[in-house]
């Protein structure tokens, strides 16, 4: 069985695969069923959190889809799409979709300019980030903080860990150097930590380097399973940007492979993150 955010993922690309092959386009789609455009297109790109199961039967009568264990087997998927995950719990803090698609991955390819990632930060960290982006109420603030620490569970609570590459720009480190010591100390000893450990986790730092194919802003390349379902999120104040054209996801694929080549070997990361604790 599928966990949710996996199945989501997977009815998204049959339901988009059977319109193709239906050859109708999604406004045709729309009119037929009285929908909107913007409703089909969240339900084959997985925006659509929980769809319902009549909506999908629907779609499968008008792509003339048969054959009844296909239909079942689409219709299951459906009905696993629907079960809500943990991050359901902190809906008052987390504020976009990214949460439930990270909980679906099998690799993480990450590109921060300002900070260190989420899934590699201390709680003092992460709380000192939540100040700083103007969220003041100490409540709030926790309940932040614990959903990113729940978050975290994706690199460990699993019997095949998520491979995460991660490369943080120095730029990060200076912001974090300038803070609070005790803070900067922390958070820098726990990415050394990371970096050493036997895990699935792999770190570079981006020095200062000069002009780079990352400048044009911090990046998550998510993976799945299936490379077709791929995607890339552009974080943003609110919620952010995701792509899964196969040639945007290729370029960002492209970009990271760049930086990953102008950053630090991962194997001297420890060392350097150890030698700015002052």
């Amino acid at each position: 069985m599928s966990s949710a955010p996996v199945a989501r993922r997977q009815l998204s690309a049959q339901i988009r695969a059977k319109r193709l092959a239906a050859d109708m386009t999604i406004e045709q789609v729309a009119d037929e069923l009285e929908w909107s455009s913007t409703k089909i297109s969240n339900i084959e790109t997985g925006r659509s959190k929980r769809p319902a199961v009549s909506d999908i039967r629907l779609l499968l009568d008008v792509y003339k889809v048969g054959d009844t264990r296909e239909r079942e087997t689409i219709l299951e998927l459906t009905r696993q799409s629907r079960k809500r995950g943990w991050w359901s719990q902190y809906d008052d803090v987390l504020t976009s979709d990214y949460t439930s698609l990270e909980a679906g991955v099998v690799g993480l390819r990450v590109f921060e300019l300002q900070y260190v990632p989420g899934l590699l930060q201390t709680p003092e960290y992460a709380a000192a980030i939540t100040h700083a982006t103007l969220i003041r109420e100490p409540a709030e603030v926790e309940r932040v903080v614990e959903a990113r620490m729940r978050r975290q569970q994706v690199l460990f609570d699993r019997p095949t860990p998520v491979d995460m590459w991660a490369i943080i720009d120095q730029h990060a480190l200076d912001l974090l150097k300038a803070s609070d010591p005790e803070l900067c100390r922390a958070q820098l000893e726990h990415l050394a930590d990371l970096a050493e450990a036997p895990n699935s986790i792999t770190i570079q730092v981006l020095g200062r380097s000069g002009l780079h194919p990352g400048m044009g802003g911090p990046f998550t390349i998510l993976k799945y399973e299936n490379p077709e379902q791929d995607a890339v999120f552009l974080e943003a104040d609110e919620d952010g940007l995701y792509l899964d054209k196969r040639p945007q996801v290729d370029r960002y694929r492209r970009i990271f492979d760049l930086l990953v080549s102008k950053s630090m070997d991962p194997d001297g990361v420890a060392a350097h993150l150890r030698s700015l604790i002052s």
